[in-house]
C-alpha cells in the first residue's frame, strides 16, 4: 500500500505541476514531462482511477492557480495536449484527437486514446477511430502492445466501442512491428494477461507462423497449453460475444451463452509429433491437454496410443493420470 500510495503522491505532484505551467505567466507552457516520468509505471489494472485522479487534480489546480496568478483576458488560450483527451468537454477531446501528431509519449497516453472509442461522444468516437492507427505507427511498438493487452482484456466490458472501433484495434495489431512485440511478449511474458488473450489474437494471423514456438517455449505454462490445443484442433478459437439463453422459463431464469467463432489453421503438425512434444512437458496443464487429444485420437494411432496411455497414467498429476486411466481402459 505505501508504494501505492508513493505513486499517488507523485501522480497529483505531477498534475499539479503540469496545471501551473499552463496557468503561469512564465514562458513554460503545457509542460508534460513531470507527468510522462509519473504515469509511465502505473498500473493499467487500475487505469480508472488513475484517469479520475488526474482530471480532478489537474481540475482543482487550474482553478486555484487561475484564480490567484492567470488573467483571462490577456493570456493566450493553452494549446490541446494528450491530457485533454480526458477533458469533460467533448468537443475538446475530439479536436485533441485530431490535432494530435507524433507518438504518445508512453502506455498511459496512449491507453487514453484508445479509450476514447468507448467514449460517450459518437464525434469523439469517429475520431479516435480515424486516429488511432496513424498515432500507433508513430508510438514505441511496446506502449502500443502494453495498452492494446489492457483493452482486449475489457472490450467487453465497454458499452458504446462497436465492432468497426474493434476492427481499428486488430489492424493496429496486424502492423509488423506491433504484431512482432505481441509475439515475443506472448512467449516471454512471465506472468500477466497474456493466456486470456491468446485467444483474441487469434482473431487475427499475427501469431500463425509462431504457435509451435509459442507452444516449446513460452514462459507460461497456460500460453504453452493453448497453443498446443490450437495445433491439436488445426483452429484458433475466441469467444465473439455473449447471447442470453433462456433455462428455464417459467421461472423466468436465463443465463449468459458465449458466442464461438473460429479461424482454420492452414498448417498441420503430425499428431504423434504433438503428442511426445507435449507429454513431456513441464507443466501439468499441457500435458491434461496432451492426455485429452489422446484419448480422442485413441483408435486412430494404433500401437502408439498404449505406449502413451501408460506414460500418462503414471504421471505426479492426478488429472493427468485419470486422463490416461481412462484411455488404457478404452484402448
Amino acid at each position: 500500500m505505501r508504494h501505492s500510495n508513493i505513486m499517488e503522491d507523485e501522480v497529483r505532484a505531477a498534475a499539479r505541476a503540469f496545471a501551473q505551467s499552463i496557468s503561469s505567466s512564465s514562458k513554460i507552457i503545457a509542460d508534460m514531462s513531470g507527468l510522462v516520468e509519473a504515469t509511465s509505471n502505473l498500473p493499467l489494472s487500475s487505469f480508472d482511477y488513475w484517469e479520475r485522479l488526474i482530471r480532478s487534480e489537474v481540475f482543482l489546480a487550474q482553478r486555484e492557480f487561475g484564480q490567484s496568478q492567470w488573467n483571462f483576458l490577456s493570456k493566450p488560450k493553452p494549446p490541446l495536449t494528450w491530457l485533454d483527451l480526458i477533458s469533460g468537454d467533448g468537443y475538446k477531446r475530439e479536436n485533441t484527437l485530431r490535432s494530435l501528431s507524433g507518438a504518445a509519449p508512453n502506455t498511459f497516453f496512449f491507453s487514453l486514446a484508445i479509450r476514447r472509442l468507448n467514449d460517450w461522444v459518437p464525434q469523439v468516437r469517429r475520431a479516435a477511430r480515424e486516429k488511432l492507427p496513424e498515432i500507433a505507427k508513430a508510438t514505441n511498438p511496446d506502449y502500443v502492445v502494453d495498452a492494446l493487452c489492457t483493452a482486449l482484456a475489457n472490450w467487453d466490458s465497454w458499452g458504446r466501442i462497436e465492432q468497426v472501433d474493434k476492427d481499428v484495434l486488430l489492424q493496429i495489431i496486424c502492423e509488423e512491428k506491433v504484431a512482432s512485440s505481441f509475439v515475443s511478449k506472448v512467449i516471454s511474458s512471465p506472468s500477466g494477461p497474456l493466456p486470456s488473450l491468446y485467444s483474441q489474437l487469434g482473431r487475427t494471423p499475427i501469431l500463425d507462423a509462431h504457435i509451435e514456438k509459442i507452444a516449446l517455449s513460452a514462459i507460461q505454462p497456460a500460453i504453452r497449453a493453448k497453443a498446443y490445443r490450437s495445433l491439436f484442433e488445426g483452429r484458433m478459437v475466441w469467444i465473439e460475444g455473449r447471447k442470453w439463453e433462456w433455462t428455464d422459463k417459467r421461472y423466468g431464469v436465463r443465463k449468459l451463452k458465449p458466442i464461438i467463432a473460429e479461424r482454420k489453421l492452414e498448417f498441420k503438425i503430425p499428431f504423434l509429433e504433438l503428442i511426445e512434444k507435449s507429454s513431456k512437458d513441464d507443466s501439468s496443464f499441457v500435458r491434461r491437454v496432451s492426455a485429452e487429444f489422446l484419448i480422442k485420437e485413441l483408435q486412430s494411432i494404433g500401437t502408439a496410443a498404449t505406449i502413451y496411455a501408460e506414460r500418462f497414467a503414471l504421471d505426479s498429476s492426478s488429472a493427468v493420470s485419470e486422463r490416461g486411466k481412462f484411455a488404457l481402459k478404452n484402448i
